[in-house]
């Protein structure tokens, strides 16, 4: 009789465990993953950050919950189209796929977009963008949106891992300047994603020309 009551405690001692020890060893690789991106910002000669900067990059807490498996729909012969950018001109693009999930029960739908201002060029090969909008905007995160880099590859099954941690701002939200795709209304969330990247505590940059 208290072996039977013994077996449940040790199987629950150890999932918990197992599930500690998971989420700690993600929080480990999205700390590697952020100081990469934060590390891009000191190679890339358009970059708005410099090394002074970097500290003032804030992001939310690692959470598994928001690294979502989705449904994941390709679509045939998509019409191009002028996506808007928050400098006014426009980008060309076109819907790739639409990837369907759910966390804690909210239904998500998203269309995963295509560049097709410049198929050629070897850096987008294979790239696929997926901007969106939610409840954080504005408050806790930039207002115009965020974004997530996916890629063709990671499209396996007729499915796509969508990890929300991994989520940055558009460098718009650091400096003017530069032309950041306005989401799309369709990848409007009508809820709070609280995951990835938050607002920018530095200093608001502007260029020569706008002030």
């Amino acid at each position: 009789m208290i072996q039977k009551k013994i077996f449940p405690i040790l199987l629950l001692s150890i999932i918990g465990c197992t599930l500690t020890k998971n989420k700690s060893n993600y929080a480990s690789e999205l700390s590697t993953f952020r100081q990469e991106y934060k590390d891009g910002f000191l190679h890339d000669d358009r970059s708005p950050l410099t090394k002074d900067d970097l500290p003032f990059l804030d992001f939310y807490p690692a959470d598994p919950a928001w690294k979502l498996i989705c449904q994941c729909t390709k679509v045939e012969n998509a019409k191009t189209f002028d996506m808007p950018t928050y400098s006014g001109v426009t980008r060309l693009y076109r819907v790739y796929a639409m990837a369907d999930c759910k966390y804690k029960g909210k239904d998500i739908r998203l269309n995963i977009y295509q560049n097709m201002t410049q198929p050629a060029n070897p850096l987008y090969k294979g790239y696929l963008f997926l901007p969106f909008k939610d409840y954080t905007n504005d408050e806790e995160t930039y207002g115009g949106g965020r974004y997530i880099n996916l890629y063709e590859k990671d499209i396996t099954d007729n499915q796509i891992t969508i990890d929300f941690n991994k989520c940055y701002n558009p460098w718009c939200a650091y400096s003017s300047g530069y032309n950041c795709p306005v989401p799309p209304k369709e990848n409007h969330l009508t809820f709070e994603v609280n995951a990835g990247e938050k607002k920018f505590k530095g200093t608001y940059k502007k260029q020569k020309s706008d002030k």
